[in-house]
Parts: C-alpha cells; sequence; structure tokens
C-alpha cells in the first residue's frame, strides 16, 4: 500500500524535503502513519511536530463528520491531530445497547423512547496505563438516573427497568448527575462532590472526566473547577470512558481530549 510505498522511500537515496513528506503523508491513513513515524526520526518530526499540519488537516477532513468540524461539539480540542484522535475514542457504534445510536457527528449518542430499559455505551478505546481526560454533556432531561463515568469491557450496557446501570456491578463506577451519588459494586460510595448543597448538573455543562491510571484514580471537573477524586484504588484492567441513561431522546456527547492538563 501507500505505506510500504513511502516507507522505501526513506532509504539514503530517497531524501524528500519535509514539505513534500507532509505531502506524500497528506494521502495516507492513520494506520499507515503509525508505521510511517517509525521510520526514522525525521519522518517522526515531520508528523508529529506540527499538530495543525497537512497530514493532520486532511486527515481530519476525510474521518471526521462535517458536522464535528462546523459545530462547537470539538471546540476544547484545539489541533486537527487532537481532533483525528478524539473521533478515534469517541463512543463505539458496535459496543452500545441496542436501543441507542451514534449519531453521523460521530461523538453523540441518542436513546430511542424505549419503556422500562437502561442503556449504555462505551468508547473504541480503554486504557490501562497513563492520564487521559475527556468531556461529557447531557443534551436533553437526564430522566430519573444519568450516569458518567468508566467500565471494564465485561459490564452491561442494557438491563431492565430505570437503574444506575454504570455502577450497578463491580465492573463499573459511576457518578449520577440526578442525586450526586457515588455508585460501584451495586452500591451508593458516598455523594459527590463533598460539599454542603452541591449544585445539581446543568444541561448541556461540560463535565471532564480525569481517569488516572498510574494512580488508579478517577475524579472530575465542572467548568474549570476541580471536584475531587470520586473513586480511588481502580484495578489495574482496561478501563472505557462509558455512560449509562434512561430518558427517551436524550442525547450524550463525549469528546476525547488527551492527557489532562494539570502537568
Amino acid at each position: 500500500g501507500p505505506g510500504a510505498a513511502a516507507a522505501s522511500w526513506g532509504g539514503p537515496g530517497w531524501r524528500l524535503p519535509g514539505r513534500g513528506l507532509e505531502l506524500v503523508f497528506s494521502y495516507l491513513e492513520l494506520r499507515e502513519l503509525r508505521s510511517c513515524a517509525l521510520v526514522c526520526k525525521l519522518w517522526h518530526r515531520v508528523l508529529h511536530g506540527d499538530e495543525n499540519s497537512e497530514v493532520w488537516r486532511s486527515l481530519a477532513a476525510r474521518c471526521l463528520a462535517e458536522e464535528a468540524l462546523r459545530t462547537d461539539i470539538l471546540c476544547n480540542v484545539p489541533t486537527y491531530k487532537g481532533k483525528v484522535r478524539a473521533f478515534h475514542h469517541a463512543f463505539s457504534t458496535n459496543d452500545c445497547s441496542r436501543n441507542v445510536y451514534i449519531k453521523k457527528n460521530g461523538f453523540t449518542l441518542h436513546r430511542n423512547p424505549i419503556a422500562q430499559s437502561t442503556d449504555g455505551a462505551r468508547t473504541k478505546i480503554g486504557f490501562s496505563e497513563g492520564r487521559h481526560a475527556w468531556e461529557v454533556w447531557w443534551e436533553g432531561p437526564l430522566g430519573t438516573v444519568a450516569v458518567i463515568g468508566i467500565a471494564t469491557k465485561r459490564a452491561a450496557m442494557q438491563c431492565q427497568g430505570y437503574v444506575a446501570l454504570l455502577g450497578s456491578d463491580d465492573q463499573s463506577w459511576g457518578w449520577n448527575l440526578v442525586d450526586n451519588n457515588l455508585l460501584h459494586n451495586g452500591e451508593v460510595n458516598g455523594s459527590f462532590p463533598q460539599c454542603n448543597n452541591a449544585p445539581k448538573y446543568q444541561i448541556g455543562e461540560r463535565i471532564r472526566v480525569i481517569l488516572d491510571m498510574e494512580d488508579k484514580t478517577l475524579a472530575f471537573e465542572r467548568g474549570y473547577e476541580f471536584l475531587g477524586v470520586a473513586f480511588r484504588g481502580l484495578p489495574k484492567v482496561c478501563l472505557y470512558p462509558a455512560v449509562s441513561a434512561v430518558y427517551g431522546n436524550t442525547e450524550v456527547t463525549l469528546v476525547y481530549l488527551g492527557k489532562p492538563l494539570d502537568g
């Protein structure tokens, strides 16, 4: 494929200047670009030195829906490389309840109006190491239970009744935005955030979720206010950003941001 062809140009007799490489790379897909980044230092620098280069700009134009680029969904993801990465970390269309679908923008889950069902979704990619941040916001009513958090691959994404699905067993951890409770293993792990008269979640507010697999913690921010660590002692397994919802036609958007900005 083009990746192999590009790699063969890396020999000493075929030295493309940075701008030429950028032009060639801009025709490749992400999997091929990953291979190219390993060829030599120059290729790695051309690919990763500028997160708004033509390479990432054209990849974003090809893999992201026009609506995602045109609206403010990705307003907190400043670079084209970041936007491509966010797309690859978005909700999975194959790993969610049958009662939800992912909208054309690629980032928003829509829950169909199904009675007596709780429905969830996981992202395409999970994490077993490193530090990661993503934003979640509800566009539409919360209903009686609206939970954001993390889940293993084994956690159920659909069940009968209107329940806090995320946090209902030992495979998931969740914060119910409706009553400010933390949930894990089918039990309430206290209220969150831990302050008197914690403000209720407002529709459209972006909640930032911070998963630290080094410290094994899950924390939340609202706006730019750090709300504290919600869960400690997370297991060393692959954990996926996840949500669960009960309200008919409600919509939830999730955008991966990359490493948290607090260093």
